[in-house]
C-alpha cells in the first residue's frame, strides 16, 4: 500500500531536513515546496505564530491541492518585550541573514545582565487538507537564555546564542541529535504526530 503524500510548507532547507526527520514516524511521503516551483510564496500577514502557520498551511494546500504541514517559529526574548518574535527571520532586515540577526540581538542586549536574559523558542504547526481546512495543530516551546556571544557551529538561526541552562551549552554546541529532542520544533512535531497518524489510519488522508 502506497504511503499518503504530504507537503512540508517551507522553503528553508535547514528546516526541511529537521522536519522530514522528525515526521518520519507519520507514515507519510513528504514532498517539499521546491518540488512545486510555481507555487509562489505566502505573505506572512498574521500577528502571531499560530496565525502565520495556519495562513501558510491553508494557502499552500489550496494552491497545490495537497495536504500541507506548515509552521511558524521564532525567538521570544523577555527583556526585549517579546522581540524578535514573528519577525525573527528578518530581524535585521532583508535579505534574511542569521549572522546579522544575531549581531542585532546581541547589540540590543549588551547591557542586560545574565539573570535577565531569559528567552524561549516557539514553534506552531498547522496541517491543512487539500480543501484548505485545518485538520491538526500543535505548539512547542524551548526555554533558555541568550548568551553574550555566539558559541557552536551546528544548527541554524539563533542556535549559537541560545543556551539551554541545564546543559550550559547552546543549541549550536549540543548538535542536531540533542536538538532533535529538546527543540521547540521537535516538541511541536511530537505533539502533532499522533494527530497525523490518526488521520492516516482513519483513511481520511488520501
Amino acid at each position: 500500500m502506497e504511503k499518503p503524500i504530504g507537503v512540508i510548507g517551507t522553503g528553508n532547507h535547514a528546516k526541511l531536513i529537521e522536519l522530514a526527520d522528525l515526521l518520519t514516524p507519520a507514515g507519510v511521503t513528504w514532498k517539499f515546496l521546491k518540488d512545486f516551483p510555481h507555487v509562489g510564496e505566502v505573505e506572512e500577514t498574521g500577528c502571531t505564530f499560530s496565525e502565520n502557520a495556519r495562513l501558510k498551511a491553508v494557502t499552500y494546500a489550496v494552491r497545490l491541492g495537497e495536504w500541507v504541514l506548515a509552521e511558524d517559529a521564532g525567538l521570544v526574548v523577555d527583556a526585549l518585550g517579546g522581540q524578535p518574535g514573528i519577525h525573527s527571520a528578518r530581524f535585521a532586515g532583508e535579505p534574511r541573514d542569521d549572522a546579522r540577526n544575531i549581531q542585532k540581538l546581541l547589540e540590543l542586549m549588551k547591557d542586560i545582565p545574565p539573570e535577565r536574559r531569559s528567552a524561549r523558542f516557539v514553534c506552531y504547526m498547522a496541517l491543512a487538507d487539500p480543501r484548505g481546512e485545518i485538520q491538526a495543530e500543535a505548539e512547542g516551546h524551548c526555554c533558555g537564555r541568550i548568551t553574550f556571544e555566539p558559541r557552536g557551529t551546528q544548527g541554524f538561526g539563533y542556535d549559537p546564542v541560545f543556551e539551554i541552562p541545564e546543559y550550559h551549552r547552546t543549541l549550536a554546541e549540543l548538535g542536531l541529535a540533542v536538538k532533535g529532542c529538546l527543540s521547540h520544533r521537535a516538541r511541536a512535531a511530537r505533539a502533532i504526530l499522533p494527530q497525523i497518524i490518526r488521520l492516516v489510519d482513519s483513511g481520511k488522508w488520501r
